[in-house]
């Protein structure tokens, strides 16, 4: 049954579902309709709002380019690929395949969002060499699953927020400390089943995967799971065997490279030595930036790693400010306001958890931002469960994976993973409409048990 089931809805999503980019198009105009339909505002109201909102990702926009170029330059070192690449070796088999690179991708977006994504799908395009057996989209899919355990980890920015001296609600709730959100009896629970269960459920989407209707042309398989990245580091220098110029010898000078990547070490060093395990997304790329940096060992192997680096951030750059105007019509209107206050009219104190994640993942499909919904549904979200008595910590965690939840549909955040797998969106959505309907069993019992 489960294997009918995904082939139907597979077939169904490669089908219809147009490429990320058309669809953030068609999100514009399904939210421009809503807005006038179940809002006062006007039709100019909402281009208003639209047009002001566009450029409010333009900072995070180049965070996650980032985050796809430094990985990918660092992926790109010798030492990188021998690490992943005998990491994959622990797969022999496309069971087994499937099963670590869920597992690995899983626990490094516990570790930090940003990097969980971008380590995801470079292992995947390491463990294919390994097992060239496995249905690569399948692969890709495992590697994106992880990510939906993103918001219960270190990274989670609602717990972080509200843990943090002066945010918004601290007037109404205080200062809650992670330990009664992202340590608390019902996060751990819903990280541990899902950590524990989600390698076994792509497990057994295997049967599905194998479907020869549905796999690659063996042209795109060429493509997409070709090398990993080219090793530019052990081929002769073009300029060895005649005489540089001072230009040309500060180029491939080892000394330069070492000497800034020592700086940013430090640096690095001094970072958590003063705040701590802060793995936030700007000392990601930091740290990937100057690995990258020392690994390559000249600024020539950098600067050519960088060139190729940079042709996969191309759909973020054009599609995120799309979902920035989308998010600006969403709240500029009230819309996504109306959307929470419905689930809270029907809730009571037992159920309002639940309710909570599940408006939280209806937002977030519109608002696909961790912080940026928070800001939306928190002023919303938190006078409720004061009202119904319910404990504002655990609104907290339901809100935050309400926004990991429906991050499994969302375009918005393949696209880092997908730009280094080298697929498209319909590639793995079909697959991860699976885990999003398998989550909600183990969330809900965690939200409405714990």
């Amino acid at each position: 049954m489960l294997k009918s089931f995904t082939m139907v809805v597979d077939r169904f999503v490669r089908r219809y579902l147009p490429d990320a980019f058309l669809f953030a198009v068609i999100l514009t105009l399904i939210v421009y309709v809503l807005g006038i339909g179940m809002t006062d505002s006007s039709p100019m109201d909402m281009v208003q709002y639209w047009g002001n909102g566009f450029w409010d990702l333009l900072a995070f926009a180049m965070q996650m380019s980032l985050i796809v170029v430094t990985g990918y330059i660092l992926a790109n070192t010798p030492l990188i690929k021998s690490l992943l690449s005998k990491l994959a070796q622990l797969a022999h088999t496309p069971g087994q395949a499937i099963i670590l690179v869920t597992f690995v991708a899983g626990i490094a977006c516990l570790i930090n969002y940003g990097f969980g994504l971008v380590i995801g799908a470079l292992f995947a395009r390491h463990v294919i060499q390994k097992v060239p057996t496995v249905d690569y989209r399948l692969l890709v899919a495992s590697a994106y699953s992880g990510y939906l355990l993103w918001h219960g980890g270190f990274s989670g920015s609602i717990p972080l927020t509200i843990a943090t001296p002066e945010h918004f609600a601290e007037d109404l709730i205080g200062i809650i400390p992670i330990t009664e959100t992202l340590f608390s009896s019902a996060n751990i629970f819903i990280v541990l089943v899902l950590l524990a269960t989600l390698p076994l459920l792509n497990r057994l989407l295997l049967s599905a995967a194998n479907d020869p209707s549905s796999q690659l042309s063996k042209e795109q398989m060429a493509a997409a799971a070709a090398e990993p990245t080219q090793d530019n580091n052990n081929e002769p220098d073009e300029n060895e065997t005649k005489e540089k110029t001072p230009a040309e010898r500060l180029e491939n000078s080892r000394i330069v490279s070492y000497l800034i990547g020592i700086l940013g070490l430090v640096f690095m060093i001094y970072h958590f030595t003063e705040n701590g395990f802060d793995l936030n997304i700007n000392i990601v790329n930091f740290i990937f930036l100057f690995l990258g940096i020392l690994f390559h060992q000249t600024p020539r192997r950098f600067l050519n790693s960088v060139a190729e680096a940079v042709k996969n951030a191309g759909g973020i750059i054009i599609q995120f400010p799309f979902y920035a105007g989308i998010m600006g019509m969403m709240v500029a209107s009230g819309l996504s306001e109306q959307m929470s206050l419905w689930f809270v009219s029907i809730s009571n104190e037992f159920t309002f958890p639940l309710f909570a994640f599940l408006s939280a993942g209806v937002v977030n499909f519109f608002v696909p931002s961790g912080g940026g919904q928070w800001a939306v549904q928190g002023p919303i979200m938190i006078p409720a469960s004061l009202e119904l008595g319910v404990d504002t910590a655990k609104t907290a965690v339901a809100v935050a994976w309400g926004d990991s939840w429906t991050n499994m549909i969302q375009p918005f955040w393949t696209l880092p993973l997908l730009a280094i797998a080298g697929l498209q969106v319909r590639d793995i959505i079909g697959f991860c409409v699976i885990t999003l309907l398998y989550s909600v069993i183990p969330i809900s019992i965690g939200l409405l048990f714990f």
